[in-house]
């Protein structure tokens, strides 16, 4: 069934179906500072997992008659096959300092990355965005940029970047904004896509977050196309409340986060039902260029010991997608409108099933979309299920799905960290470690500025119809 209806899309296309299997659209990682990396580790594991990668690269072929056909659609979007027929990650990892690299390069993945992919330099950005921006991260920029410059020339049709890194350390803020305006200029059109640890409400590992986190939003507001945030606390939270983790590690939260970055990227590296591409999130996830922060949630987030209570149907998982309980921030849902809705499937999931679940949503008076978005929901179906972590903490589930929603409510997070900036900045606390770091004062008040106007953006999005008709009536 799926191998007709593919030929008929190559007819239509005008492409032969050889030709149209070769076609394949790469994205590159960039993992940033300590965060980023360790995320990263989660991540990569989990790819070699899906794909039947050993930890050295090479395949673990159980049927090799599936082999050509599994390489074409999964492999070459995230790996690079050398002449040795080993795989090698589309991904660049860096940090000002050695440490969590060096991890990397001696840890069980060490065979995986060429050297020239794991970058360190020797000296950390101590969370000092204005470090690793103006002065420790310039040194090494350039070499960063050659490591994807290579990557880039290697791919047959480059989609874009993926940047993960955190919002309040000083690499993954300061660095990761100077790498966005570089990979602009030099790659203009190509999408790039954040994969974000934003500050949570109560837990923080530095005191100057929320000063990071507002310079690094502000500088990469104009060069990210999308960005998906998550935050620590939120979770915690989830690892305590949903697997029954009393103590959890990062280990646990990053391997949460891989599952959901799996999920969102799958379409590029499995076939599906209904796939979606890397662009076609910023079509349907992001009305106005600024407003590019969707929520994730995922479903089912469950241990193996609830799993076996449970029927996790299409229509359970759809709904849990609403639930607090389940989104990875901490925002209230109610307090906000939706502008749009990603629903991404994976595993045993029938269309049908699909429709059947967004229409009782729909019916919900709960779950509010802005009115001038009527239809609200994009959906992806993918056929392979989640795979498992040996000693992972998720259950072997048949069908699972991450939702990437659009609302209004997020600006409650923005301004959470909006007031902490404001509290330190007025009393100018820690400024002079950023002033000697050769960046000048006023781009605080600028990047405050900027924060204002996004909340602004997200309040007029929720009342633009209103205002619309007020004009209408204005006029006649």
């Amino acid at each position: 069934m799926t191998k007709g209806k593919t030929q008929i899309d190559n007819q239509l296309r005008g492409t032969a179906p050889s030709t149209q299997q070769k076609l394949t659209r790469e994205c590159i990682s960039i993992h940033v500072g300590q965060a980023g990396v360790q995320i990263g580790n989660a991540c990569w594991e989990l790819y070699c997992l899906e794909h039947g990668i050993h930890p050295s690269g090479y395949l673990q072929q159980d049927n090799p008659d599936d082999a050509d056909l599994n390489e074409e659609i999964s492999f070459n979007a995230f790996f690079r096959e050398t002449t040795a027929g080993k795989h090698v990650p589309r991904a660049v990892y860096v940090d000002l300092e050695p440490s969590v690299v060096d991890e990397v390069r001696t840890g069980m993945y060490s065979q995986l990355f060429h050297p020239e992919q794991l970058i360190s330099g020797k000296e950390d950005a101590a969370n000092n965005y204005a470090r690793g921006h103006y002065t420790v991260g310039r040194e090494i920029i350039d070499q960063v940029l050659n490591s994807i410059r290579k990557m880039a020339d290697q791919c047959s049709g480059l989609q874009g970047f993926l940047v993960f890194h955190s919002f309040g350390g000083g690499t993954g803020s300061g660095f990761s904004s100077l790498l966005m305006e570089r990979l602009s200029s030099d790659y203009g059109k190509k999408s790039k896509l954040e994969f974000a640890v934003y500050p949570a409400p109560l837990i923080s590992t530095a005191v100057v977050e929320p000063y990071n986190s507002i310079l690094t939003t502000h500088t990469t507001l104009e060069h990210s196309d999308c960005a998906f945030v998550v935050d620590n606390e939120a979770i915690y939270d989830i690892c305590r409340r949903n697997l029954d983790i009393e103590r959890p590690t990062y280990t646990n939260l990053n391997r949460l986060i891989g599952q959901i970055v799996s999920s969102i990227t799958a379409s590029l590296r499995f076939d599906g039902a209904l796939n979606v591409d890397l662009t076609e999130f910023q079509t349907n996830l992001v009305p106005y260029p600024r407003i590019h922060f969707p929520l994730v949630t995922y479903a089912p987030i469950i241990s193996a010991e609830k799993a076996y209570h449970e029927q996790l149907t299409v229509h359970e998982i759809t709904n849990a997608c609403f639930n607090t309980t389940n989104q990875m921030v901490k925002c209230d849902l109610q307090q906000g409108k939706y502008m749009s809705c990603c629903m991404l499937y994976r595993g045993d999931v029938a269309p049908k099933d699909v429709n059947s679940a967004i229409a009782a949503i729909k019916t919900r008076n709960s779950i509010q979309f802005v009115d001038w978005c009527p239809t609200g929901f994009k959906v992806g179906i993918n056929n392979q299920p989640p795979t498992l972590v040996p000693g992972g903490d998720l259950a072997r589930v048949e069908r699972a799905v991450c939702m990437l929603s659009n609302t209004t409510a997020i600006a409650q997070a923005w301004a959470r960290l909006d007031r902490k900036f404001d509290l330190m900045y007025a009393k100018r606390a820690f400024v002079h470690w950023y002033v000697g770091e050769g960046m000048e004062e006023g781009e605080f008040s600028e990047a405050r500025e900027d924060m204002a106007t996004l909340e602004k953006d997200y309040e007029e999005v929720g009342h633009e119809s209103d205002s619309d008709e007020d004009e209408e009536e204005n006029e006649f």
